[in-house]
């Protein structure tokens, strides 16, 4: 998309600034709920995946009938089988759950912090201390998650959700308010004149 278009749909969404302004209003609360209540985030999070793990289990095994000639079908029926029974578990067991995503992302951000990190010494390409502080960061924020846990799965993900929230809000409420002062579209004084 260039420039030039990109600026005409812009144009073409000034008159809809107080809808993103709404969206980001409402982002920016449910953020401030979830931080205020992080336990509870966490677990209706944990519940909220569980669920999903349920439905598209059953959606994978439904697919794996549909194509039972094709010679991947046992993929699918074992791979729908086992989400339906993973997300019967944390569903059941959300705390459970909490601990183990919470263990799930605490590895994940160990490896690809270290991996970031390394790379970006080794390969020392333009800018590449903003790399290896990403991947500082991330690799710090797998240890606190590591030595914080058992106790780091009540609120890591609580709190996740809560930043993320707030922090998509604000950029709505931010898009909303340069809509709103942005010229018309050429579309728009077209119908005026």
């Amino acid at each position: 998309m260039t420039a030039t278009a990109l600026l005409f749909d812009l144009g073409d969404l000034r008159h809809k600034w107080g809808w993103f302004l709404a969206l980001g209003i409402i982002m920016i609360v449910f953020g401030m709920i979830a931080l205020a209540v992080m336990p509870a985030a966490t677990i209706g999070t944990v519940l909220i995946l569980g669920w999903l793990m349920i439905f598209s289990g059953i959606v994978e095994t439904i697919h794996g009938f549909q194509v039972r000639s094709w010679g991947g079908f046992f993929l699918h029926l074992l791979g729908g089988i086992v989400g339906v029974l993973i997300g019967l578990l944390v569903v059941t067991h959300p705390v459970a759950g909490a601990l183990a995503w919470t263990l799930l992302f605490a590895s994940f951000f160990t490896v690809i912090g270290l991996f970031r990190l390394i790379a970006a010494i080794r390969m020392k390409f333009p800018n590449w201390g903003w790399a290896a502080f990403d991947g500082a960061v991330t690799l710090l924020l797998g240890f606190l998650l590591w030595a914080d846990w058992p106790w780091s799965g009540f609120w890591f993900l609580g709190l996740s959700i809560g930043i993320a929230l707030l922090l998509r809000g604000w950029s709505h409420v931010m898009l909303a308010l340069a809509l709103r002062s942005f010229p018309a579209a050429p579309s728009e004084l077209r119908r005026a004149a």
